[in-house]
This record gives C-alpha cells, sequence and structure tokens, in this order.
C-alpha cells in the first residue's frame, strides 16, 4: 500500500490539494477564541488568524510551487510583500464566509459524507472504496479520517451556502435573454489616434523631477540578477547518433514487421443512395425500391450520367454534392452488404441494388488499387528514424543514473561526465532567471531555479540531472554571478526624462482628445480623419483595451453615430460608432444555454458581493509586523 503511496505521490498531492478543504483550518477552537494572542496575523471578529496557521499555508503555497519547478528551486523570490497581503486577505476571506455557514446552521449528513468519500477515486480499488487506501494516503499526507473528515465535512457545507447563494441570483429571463444577445452584439467602429509623440516637442522636464522620480521608483532602476553558465546535455537523440542503424539491422527489422507495411486492396467507389427508414412503412419501402430501380436503368442505358444522376436524386448529404463520390474505402470501413458488392466490381461497373440498414444503394467502382507490401526503401527512412530512436532511449534509460550521479559527485566539474558520454560542454552569455528570456534547455523553470539557487551561486556546484523534456537530462553550474545592483540616477537620467515627457505628452494629448470628443458629442466637425470601419464585441475584442471596448459597448447608440474616447500613455483614441449588428437568431437549445451562462455569471457575482459585504462589516484587524515576519 505505501508502495502505491511512493509510486502515485506526485499525483495524490495533487488530488487531495484539490479536494480538501480550501478552508485551512486548524480546530474548533480557532473560531471560538475571542482573545487576539501576540501571536496573531490577524483578528477576524474575535477569531484569530495565527502565525502558525498563516506560515502553514504559506508553506504549502510554496511547496506547491516547488513542486512546479523542482525541489532545487529558490521559492524565496515568491515569498514577497505583495504575495503575504494576498494570502492574509484570502484567508480573511475564509473567516467571514465560515462564520456566515455556521450562523446559517449549514451542516452534511454523516450518509452524506460517506457517499463522498467513498465516490473520490483516490480511494477506489478496482472502482471500490478501499479503507486501506484511504488510510494510507491521508497518512502519506500527515491526516487522520477524523481530522480529513471534519474537513471535508466544513467544506460541503461551505458549498452548500456558496450554492444557495449563487443560485438565489434571480433575474427576469427576458433579462437574460437580452443581455445574452448584448453579449454578442457587434458595432462597427472607427478610430482616430491622437498620439502622445505629436506633443513631445511641447513638454520639458526638470532635474528636480527626474530626482524625484528616480528617488520613488528606485526598484524600477536596478540590473537583474544574472549568471553566465556553463552546462551539458544528455539526449537520447543524441545518443543515438553515436550508435547509426545498420543495414542488417533494418533487413532484420523490416522483416519482423512486414505485416505493418501491407496495404490492403483499395477502391474508389461512388453511390446512389435512395434511403429508407427503419420503422418504414411496406409501401414506403416498396416505393423507395421502385425509385431505385428507376434509377438504375436509366443508368444501364447511360452510365456516363451516374455522377449527374447522384447530384438530382442521392440522399446521402456527404457525397450527392460531389456526383455520390464517397472517396477510397478499405476493408471493414463500410457496413457487409456495402463493401462485400463494392469490392465484388470492377473498376468501372455499376452494382445491382444493394440493400443496407441506410436505404437501397447503387454503387460504382471507379477506381481500383491492388494490395501490396511497401519496399524495403519505401519505408528506409521512417524505419531508420524509429530504429535509431528506439537506440537512444534504451542508451538514456541506460546513462541516465550515471550521468546524474557523475554530475552530482564530481559537482565541482562537468568534465568528468562530458568526458564520459563524449557530450561538448557548453557556454552561456548573462542570463537572467526568468525564462521568457532564456533560449532552448535553458528555458525551464526547474533548470534556472536550481542554477540561481544559493547553493549554485555559492559554492557554483553542478546542478542536479534536471530532466527539461522527454530523455533530455541537463546539468549546469554558475561560472560567474552578477548580483542584482542599484543602477546610478546619472546611468537613467535619460531614460527618466523621456519617459516623464511622454507622461505629460500623454496628458496633453488627453486633453485635446477629449476636447475633440466634446465637440463631437455636440455636433460640431474638429477635423477628425476616420480609419476604415470594422466590426467589435465582446468576444472579438480586436486587440483594444478592455477599458476602451466598455466605452464604445456602453455608448448611446440610440442615435448613430455616437462616440466614445479612451486615454492612455501613448494618448487619446477617439471612436465613432457608425452601426450596430445584433447576433443572428439561435436555436432554442443555444438560446438557453446563452441563458444559462448569464445567470451562471450573475450567481458568481452575487456571491462575490456576498464576501464583500461580509469583509465590509467584520471587524478585521491585521498584525502587520506578523505578517511581515518570516518564520
Amino acid at each position: 500500500m505505501f508502495d502505491f503511496v511512493s509510486k502515485n505521490k506526485r499525483l495524490l498531492q495533487l488530488v487531495l490539494g484539490l479536494m480538501m478543504v480550501p478552508f485551512a483550518f486548524f480546530g474548533l477552537d480557532s473560531y471560538t477564541r475571542s482573545m487576539r494572542g501576540a501571536d496573531d496575523v490577524a483578528n477576524v471578529d474575535g477569531q484569530s488568524v495565527t502565525v502558525r496557521e498563516f506560515n502553514e499555508e504559506l508553506r504549502q503555497q510554496l511547496d506547491r510551487i516547488r513542486g512546479i519547478l523542482g525541489r532545487g528551486a529558490d521559492v524565496s523570490t515568491f515569498d514577497t510583500p505583495e504575495a503575504r497581503a494576498g494570502l492574509l486577505d484570502s484567508l480573511i476571506d475564509r473567516r467571514v464566509i465560515a462564520t456566515a455557514a455556521v450562523k446559517s446552521r449549514l451542516t452534511v449528513s454523516d450518509e452524506q459524507l460517506r457517499e463522498m468519500i467513498a465516490n473520490m477515486p483516490p480511494f477506489q480499488v478496482d472502482g471500490k472504496f478501499s479503507k486501506a487506501s484511504y488510510e494510507a494516503l491521508l497518512q502519506a499526507q500527515n491526516l487522520t479520517p477524523a481530522g480529513f473528515e471534519s474537513k471535508l465535512r466544513y467544506d460541503l457545507a461551505l458549498s452548500q451556502l456558496n450554492r444557495a447563494l449563487a443560485g438565489s441570483a434571480i433575474q427576469a429571463r427576458a433579462v437574460s435573454g437580452r443581455l445574452a444577445v448584448l453579449g454578442e452584439q457587434q458595432r462597427e467602429v472607427q478610430e482616430s489616434v491622437i498620439p502622445a509623440d505629436a506633443f513631445m516637442d511641447k513638454v520639458t522636464v526638470s532635474e528636480a523631477a527626474m530626482k524625484t522620480y528616480y528617488e520613488t521608483n528606485a526598484g524600477e532602476f536596478r540590473t537583474p540578477e544574472l549568471v553566465k553558465a556553463e552546462y551539458l546535455v544528455l539526449a537520447a537523440d543524441q545518443l543515438g547518433a553515436l550508435d547509426p542503424v545498420t543495414e542488417d539491422e533494418l533487413k532484420a527489422a523490416y522483416a519482423a514487421r512486414a505485416s505493418q507495411y501491407k496495404q490492403d486492396e483499395q477502391r474508389r467507389v461512388s453511390h446512389i443512395l435512395i434511403p429508407v427508414a427503419a420503422d418504414a412503412k411496406p409501401a414506403d419501402k416498396e416505393a423507395a425500391r421502385k425509385k431505385a430501380e428507376a434509377i438504375l436503368a436509366e443508368l444501364r442505358k447511360s452510365p456516363g450520367k451516374f455522377a449527374e444522376l447522384a447530384k438530382q436524386n442521392s440522399q446521402d448529404p456527404g457525397s450527392a454534392e460531389k456526383g455520390g463520390d464517397l472517396g477510397v474505402v478499405t476493408p471493414g470501413t463500410m457496413v457487409k452488404p456495402f463493401e462485400e458488392a463494392a469490392f465484388k466490381l470492377k473498376k468501372g461497373e455499376t452494382s445491382d441494388l444493394v440493400e443496407t440498414e441506410f436505404g437501397y444503394h447503387i454503387i460504382r467502382v471507379t477506381d481500383v488499387q491492388a494490395a501490396k507490401v511497401k519496399s524495403l526503401d519505401e519505408v528506409r527512412a521512417e524505419l531508420t528514424k524509429e530504429l535509431a530512436k528506439q537506440k537512444g532511449t534504451k542508451r538514456f534509460a541506460e546513462s541516465a543514473e550515471v550521468f546524474s550521479n557523475l554530475v552530482y559527485e564530481q559537482s565541482d566539474s562537468l568534465k568528468p561526465a562530458a568526458e564520459r558520454f563524449k557530450l561538448q560542454v557548453q557556454r552561456t552569455d548573462w542570463i537572467p532567471k526568468a525564462p521568457s528570456q532564456a533560449a532552448g534547455v535553458l528555458a525551464n523553470p526547474k533548470l534556472l531555479g536550481a542554477l540561481f539557487s544559493p547553493d549554485s551561486i555559492q559554492s557554483k556546484r553542478n546542478t542536479d540531472a534536471i530532466e527539461v523534456a522527454p530523455n533530455v537530462l541537463v546539468s549546469a553550474r554558475v561560472v560567474e554571478h552578477r548580483p542584482a545592483a542599484q543602477l546610478k540616477f546619472e546611468e537613467v537620467k535619460k531614460d527618466i526624462d523621456a519617459r516623464l515627457r511622454r507622461q505629460e505628452a500623454s496628458k496633453l494629448a488627453q486633453q485635446d482628445g477629449a476636447a475633440k470628443l466634446a465637440e463631437l458629442n455636440a455636433g460640431k466637425d474638429p477635423g477628425v480623419k476616420w480609419s476604415a470601419a470594422h466590426p467589435v464585441s465582446r468576444a472579438k475584442t480586436e486587440g483594444l483595451p478592455p477599458e476602451a471596448l466598455r466605452k464604445i459597448l456602453s455608448a448611446d447608440a440610440a442615435k448613430l453615430p455616437a462616440y466614445a474616447g479612451y486615454g492612455g500613455e501613448g494618448g487619446y483614441v477617439l471612436y465613432r460608432v457608425g452601426k450596430v449588428i445584433d447576433p443572428p437568431a439561435k436555436s432554442e437549445k443555444d438560446a438557453k444555454a446563452a441563458v444559462a451562462r448569464i445567470e451562471s455569471e450573475a450567481g458568481a457575482e452575487q456571491f462575490a458581493a456576498y464576501v464583500e459585504s461580509l469583509r465590509a462589516r467584520a471587524k478585521v484587524e491585521v498584525n502587520k509586523a506578523n505578517l511581515e515576519k518570516k518564520q
């Protein structure tokens, strides 16, 4: 049992993490204590959020990140004041929601709880609940059955509260229907850009303003932490190339797989279908048969009219428009009566009436490709690639452990591993920690986390061999390290000047844009030149900023054209709404689905508003000193 737990540890951590209470509590006394101790991070209506609880939640969060990036990853960069404040905010929300659930007397019966646990896949063996698996998995997570069940019971009660509140967001179906239409409505807009660049020459910035900006935003003017590194790549394809595939190996593999290279006989087939319903009355079936016989008789007189008659009479929507052409068929792809008839015909022959479960068919074979076996030369490239991959994979499996041990045991150099596996030690230029700014095998968060860890930087030891892709291991070591540093004012003065000038130019552009918008709304012509019209909608934003899109869609369309404007750092953009395009009418099913989506969104908003109202009424005190302290 514990072998099962060990082999599935990553999966079980994920499942239990999602399944178990997102509401992390530590005993009933957490909810009833009225005195706030010195070890509290926050107090919510007399209920403490302790340092112990906060740190446990933070540890679990960092563990999840470490699980993604690897055990050697430096996760300290994720433990920021902003992240801590966000985590505490979520814990406070949990407290107020939990209090509301208790006051609402929401409960979960023992029967409901048993059913929930019994149906959880991680606790099942051969589709049935296994008590042994249940206890072993909980033990692996340092949980007791009683504790887990208590938390799960509480989580289910909170889910009831969520559903009850979300379900109470009732609004008229007519309103929901109209909102669904508006959600897909398009507006045809034209744009006129008033760029900030046009006002740059009118702006000057003082030395004092630049220094103030530098001092206020010092964090923006730091060089990132950088390293120069060397690294080794052990990859299956490289190892495979060291042992080329021989002609004898190719011949042996080809002989062993001869059956795979056999191509069944193929026939290009056309047909005319006169359908008969499964529950058709005898008279209807007879009428269909007579119609098919009449078409067949005409074909016997004029064989060249097959495509024409198929277009006129066949009721197979997939082939009728193509003159009845079904494409190439092979044995086993068609229903038995159809297939038997088609494979008895010679090229150019037409069948008699063939009856299947679909109705009556008239079949014509337009081409025949005899069965054959691909030659070795035809499959040589494909087979060589496959055998090389197999060789590489096998050698990789044999070498991975030795490679990992070498870079670990001789951690002051990559040369021993390079010599052992005939690999080239590669070097980088200065690289930052951000994966988005790295390339190739180095663009791996786990590898970069290990490379920038204190052990790698201070001791310049090899990282562990890290799998950056299937059958690809990489070990790296720091050659040079450049810590993050504050740039001097003189080094960034020019950049600050450009930033501040652009900010002021943007303000001037926005003032000019707002004045022109006022003129347009007053019916005046400020001499604006508009772009070509194009449609936008909530689903098709055309790259518009959300606020700009909101203003366009909320512009009064009762009298067109309507105008809107949006200002940002780049200047100001005027929008002219010339046309409103409502979506085509939906089927009843699609319309109901759209209304259901609107109502679901309304429910989510209702619950969010409820939580916000609970927060507003709650007395919340935060101990900032304990929040900032790292235990």
